[in-house]
């Protein structure tokens, strides 16, 4: 499955912590329910087989909505279990790299900071950017503040797909208007809320009236 603009207008990336009782899955679903137009995978702290089984069971849930799911970080998983692809950090194997290991069909996703990074990412085979924090967030201890100037700047640089990442939440998601992005990614505005699938839908619905 590619990844087109559409496709990432309200990306989900999980969080274990935040599941208050739920499964992983019950939560995916909830989202997908909801409106989730693409889901990530994000595991720091599971083992190797349980993050397989993890990613094997969310895989087959996307596929049923015909949602591209990829896998944070961890390029082994991703192949082993067929992702539609990965997203890897600053500080993870560099996007040519990955596209080597994965093939030409995959979803290369890379966080990007400033317009230098995201420009190196598109020109080594990144398929889309996430940019951020554009807000401050509880979600990534070493998460780096991107005013919306330099998120204008970094739409602006280059031609893939951005979109921005870090404290999104539906109240404050139309800060993001005229930056050039084409969606958000998210982890509590929507995993760490009661309804999931309400809490989904809403901020979906706000995020299509900022990229308008």
């Amino acid at each position: 499955m590619r990844s087109d603009k559409d496709n990432l207008l309200l990306y989900a990336v999980t969080d274990r912590r935040l599941l208050n009782g739920r499964t992983l899955r019950e939560a995916v679903k909830q989202s997908l329910d909801g409106g989730v137009t693409f889901v990530q995978l994000r595991e720091k702290d599971l083992d190797y087989q349980s993050f397989l089984s993890e990613a094997k069971d969310i895989k087959e849930l996307c596929r049923e909505y015909n949602v591209p799911f990829v896998i944070n970080d961890n390029v082994d998983i991703a192949a082993e279990v067929d992702a539609d692809g990965v997203h890897v950090g600053q500080s993870d194997m560099e996007a040519g790299k990955v596209r080597e290991r994965l093939g030409p069909d995959k979803i290369i996703g890379v966080s990007a900071q400033t317009v230098e990074q995201a420009v190196t990412a598109e020109k080594h085979g990144a398929d889309y950017l996430g940019v951020g924090a554009v807000f401050p967030t509880g979600s990534k201890d070493d998460a780096e503040d991107v005013s919306y100037e330099t998120l204008k700047a970094i739409c602006e640089a280059v031609s893939i797909p951005v979109i921005a990442i870090g404290g999104i939440t539906a109240d404050n998601v139309h800060k993001l208007k005229g930056s050039g992005i084409c969606g958000v990614a998210v982890i509590s505005a929507i995993y760490a809320q009661e309804d999931i699938k309400e809490a989904a839908s809403l901020l979906k619905a706000e995020t299509e009236k900022t990229v308008r």
